[in-house]
């Protein structure tokens, strides 16, 4: 069954190496919360503010291994009132026997959620 788990994560300035380093920190975190295998994921979407370069999170991921052929899309977010600067969110779909419920999604310093009515949920780092 696919299941989606959701990430995210801040960053201090907006520099490729501390971007990517975010985006690997987040990514790890996801994997090992959830013991997710690269070949049991099924797409990664990025999405990033405006005041980060988009093309720095992808990079991100193929450095893990086994994740060459991961399918993965970096978009830009349309800014909502309230929005972190410099916030890094991810969607990742895998195959898993878990349950919805059951899945573990990973805020990373101070990162915020968006709630499906658009407000917001911070959440402190785990």
């Amino acid at each position: 069954m696919i299941r989606g788990i959701r990430g995210a994560i801040t960053v201090e300035r907006n520099e490729a190496g501390e971007i990517i380093a975010a985006t690997e920190t987040l990514l790890r975190e996801m994997v090992r919360a959830n013991d997710v295998a690269a070949h049991d994921v099924s797409f990664v979407l990025i999405s990033v503010t405006d005041d980060i370069t988009a093309a720095f999170p992808a990079q991100a991921l193929r450095r893990l291994d086994g994740w060459t052929y991961v399918p993965v899309m970096c978009t830009r977010e349309i800014p909502v009132p309230g929005s972190l600067p410099r916030c890094i969110r991810v969607m990742m779909t895998v195959e898993t026997d878990k349950r919805q419920d059951e899945i573990c999604h990973v805020y990373l310093k101070d990162a915020v959620m968006l709630r499906p009515d658009l407000s917001l949920t911070k959440k402190t780092e785990m």
